[in-house]
This record gives C-alpha cells, sequence and structure tokens, in this order.
C-alpha cells in the first residue's frame, strides 16, 4: 500500500507543475490589473504607472513572471509560491493574500466538509435502499426526490433555501434558522458550546443548498452500481451458501458498488468548490468563495491565481485520496 501511495503522489507532482502553468497564463492573458489605474480621471503620470508596473511586475515578461510566481527568485520578498508567498495585492500593502486565503478556507472546509459528509452518507444509503427495494413506491420516490434535486441549479435552490428561512422565521417570530454569515456578530463574547452551537446553527441551510445537488447525482450513481452488484455471481453463490442477507449487502456487496461512487465523488468535488462560490454569495459567508469575488471585482491577479491554484491543489489532493481509496475497497487495483 505503501508503494502504491508513492506512486499516485509522483503522479500528482508533474499534474500540479502544469496546473500552475495553465492557471498563471490564464490570468495573465485575461486583462490587465492595472486597468482602472490607466484609465482613472485625471489621468496618473507616466512615471507613477511605471512604479505600479514594476510593483506589481508587469514590466517583466510572461516567462520571468511566472518564474517569479513559483520561486520568488529574483523578486521583493513579497512573491514565491514555494516559499509561502502569495505576491502584491492590487488593494495595497495591508490587504496579505495569504492571511485571506487562509482565513477564507477554513470557513469554506467547515462548509465543504459538512455538505460532503451528508451527500456521500445520504447517497449510500438512499442508493442501497433503492436497489434493495427496486421498483417499489420507495424506490419510485427516492427517485423523483434526486431528479427533482438534480434539476436545481445552485443559484436557484440557495436562494429558495434562504428565502424558506426568512418566512420560517418570520412566520414563528424567531431566529431558528441563520440565514446570514457563518457566525453572529457577538461570537466574541461566546463561550466554547455557544460558539459550536452558533457554527452550526448558520451551517444548516448552506449545507443543504450544497448537499442536496450532490446527492442527487451519486444516489444514482450508487443505486445503479449496486443493482450491477446484487446480480454478479459472486452474489449468488454467497446468497446459495446461506449467508444472511445482511452479511451479503453490507460485506459483499456494498464494498464493490461504493468503488465508483468514490469517483463520481471526487470528480464532483470540483462541483462542491465551484457550488460554494454562489452558496457563500447567497448567504454571505466569508470564505473562499467570497474571496474569488471580490478578487475577480478588483482584478487582482496574484490574487485570482493564488485562488485558482488552491482550488486546483484541493482537486487533485482529492483525487489522490480516491486512488488510495480504491486500493483499500478493492485490494487488487494496487497491485496492477
Amino acid at each position: 500500500m505503501l508503494v502504491y501511495t508513492a506512486r499516485r503522489l509522483a503522479v500528482a507532482i508533474p499534474v500540479l507543475l502544469a496546473a500552475s502553468v495553465l492557471v498563471f497564463l490564464m490570468v495573465d492573458l485575461s486583462g490587465d490589473p492595472l486597468a482602472d489605474m490607466r484609465l482613472a480621471q485625471p489621468p496618473p503620470s507616466e512615471e507613477a504607472i511605471a512604479a505600479a508596473e514594476a510593483r506589481y511586475y508587469l514590466d517583466r515578461s510572461t516567462p520571468e513572471r511566472y518564474w517569479l510566481w513559483m520561486t520568488g527568485i529574483g523578486g521583493n520578498g513579497d512573491i514565491g509560491l514555494l516559499q509561502g508567498e502569495f505576491g502584491p495585492s492590487v488593494r495595497g500593502g495591508a490587504f496579505d493574500i495569504g492571511e485571506q486565503l487562509a482565513s477564507g478556507i477554513a470557513v469554506t472546509l467547515r462548509l465543504v466538509s459538512a455538505a460532503l459528509v451528508f451527500a456521500l452518507g445520504l447517497a449510500v444509503l438512499s442508493g442501497v435502499v433503492s436497489a434493495m427495494r427496486q421498483y417499489s413506491k420507495l424506490d419510485y420516490t427516492l427517485t423523483f426526490i434526486g431528479f427533482l434535486a438534480l434539476a436545481m441549479p445552485t443559484f436557484w435552490l440557495g436562494a429558495l433555501i434562504r428565502e424558506g428561512g426568512l418566512v420560517f422565521n418570520q412566520s414563528t417570530g424567531t431566529s431558528f434558522f441563520f440565514t446570514i454569515g457563518a457566525n453572529s456578530a457577538r461570537v466574541g463574547n461566546m463561550t466554547n458550546w455557544e460558539y459550536f452551537l452558533d457554527s452550526a446553527g448558520h451551517l444548516v441551510l448552506p449545507t443543504i443548498t450544497l448537499m442536496l445537488t450532490s446527492y442527487a447525482a451519486w444516489s444514482r450513481y450508487q443505486r445503479t452500481s449496486m443493482l450491477e452488484v446484487l446480480n454478479s455471481d459472486y452474489v449468488r453463490l454467497a446468497r446459495s451458501k446461506g449467508v444472511r442477507n445482511s452479511v451479503v449487502v453490507r460485506r459483499h456487496a456494498l464494498r464493490t458498488a461504493l468503488i465508483p461512487l468514490v469517483t463520481v465523488a471526487t470528480i464532483g468535488f470540483v462541483g462542491i468548490i465551484e457550488g460554494v462560490v454562489i452558496t457563500e454569495t447567497i448567504f454571505q459567508w466569508r470564505g473562499l468563495g467570497y474571496f474569488f469575488i471580490e478578487a475577480v471585482r478588483a482584478q487582482d491577479a496574484f490574487a485570482l491565481m493564488s485562488w485558482l491554484m488552491l482550488s486546483g491543489t484541493l482537486v487533485v489532493v482529492a483525487n489522490l485520496i480516491a486512488d488510495i481509496l480504491y486500493g483499500v475497497l478493492d485490494p487488487r487495483i494496487r497491485y496492477e
């Protein structure tokens, strides 16, 4: 297993390197970070423009800027991913990109982790139950719920759920559902237990939003995979030997049926990251989604590149975890 993991790590490194090149080129060719400054009235002096270009390394060639962004060698000490420096922000020296990213990822991972756990749990449970009771009323009901959630765009579903929470609060005269922010304003005066409850309360509606769209697709894959495994020869053999049905499903069928879901879930992780941008905007969370929107508005090139590189890294890590899980679920894979 250790050799198998090492091989997968070796593959992940060139993938991340290729991703860094694509990220840099996409942002570098997308526009001029100093466009607003050049169009300002009254127009700035040539000296001011030249100083800004030097400040943001725009006076250098594209290959040189990429080298600076990755290594920081030849820079002013404020750039170099490998040194933990993400580059200067056009929003001023007080805006530290690395600090803001760290703050944002702490908020976003809380939401993504909750959505991922609940989506996977419900997808496995729903898929197994639908497969075990194929063509029953329960199967049709779960299928209808899945397709209904799958058809709903994230922005519309999030707005609908938030509005539902507001209507419930107004009709009951309570604040049962939190609809704005990741925490309450009085978080500094809370005990640890109060902070936990407050954070959990703010998680409910955005987690439901992210969870439903992922759960809908994953449950369908799990149902199909489970049906295929239940009809396989080795499952029939286990049943013919008198093994209890619960043991057949849990030990023999489910483990094999989970392999396709692992693949789909890791690919779907990209969709969750994309959905975070929309969901955090709707519920006004200051996570990675908020960071991305503000970076686009400010045309902050280094902030955008940092966000895209972080997202790419999360995707590569998710796929690496999937590769390792393949080897755990099916030992034959790691010996190929």
